[in-house]
């Protein structure tokens, strides 16, 4: 029994002192560099997408998913001042049961619900969430990918 103990703190020693050995830094010649790709898109985290880049044209356009598991996706935006707010929802198969279901304003009131096109007066300066969804008194719920282009015209 005593062998055995005595082999094994051997064995765990040895191995202690390789792992030591093994972790020598080796400078390379070359610095190592690593690139970020940043792209300015918007893009859908879980079942939200954070329109925060704008295109040339002044649009917020962004690519979502409705599936089972999400059957909601909120849109969320800032508006720095009064403006008029073209939002509009482009179905991957062209037409679908989906809709703008609400606007939830920046002093938390809401409105709605909306079709597949909205305008609307924004009066109040902060964040916004438009939640979209398919129309519950409707048949044959939307599921799939879908377009989101959000314009704020500015007063």
């Amino acid at each position: 029994m005593k062998n055995i103990l005595l082999l094994l703190i051997s064995i765990s020693i040895l191995s202690c002192q390789q792992r030591k050995d093994s972790t020598k830094t080796v400078e390379s010649a070359a610095p190592v560099v690593v690139r970020k790709e940043n792209k300015n898109e918007n893009k859908q985290i879980g079942d939200t997408v954070f329109m925060n880049f704008e295109n040339k044209e002044n649009l917020f356009i962004a690519e979502s998913a409705l599936d089972s598991i999400n059957s909601k996706v909120y849109i969320k935006f800032k508006a720095e001042g009064s403006g008029e707010l073209k939002a509009e929802i482009v179905p991957a198969t062209g037409k679908g049961n989906i809709r703008f279901n609400q606007i939830i304003l920046p002093d938390k009131t809401s409105d709605g619900p909306f079709g597949m096109d909205l305008k609307i007066p924004l009066k109040q300066k902060g964040s916004y969430i438009l939640v979209i969804g398919h129309s519950l008194m409707a048949e044959n719920p939307y599921y799939g990918k879908f377009k989101i282009q959000l314009g704020v015209k500015k007063d």
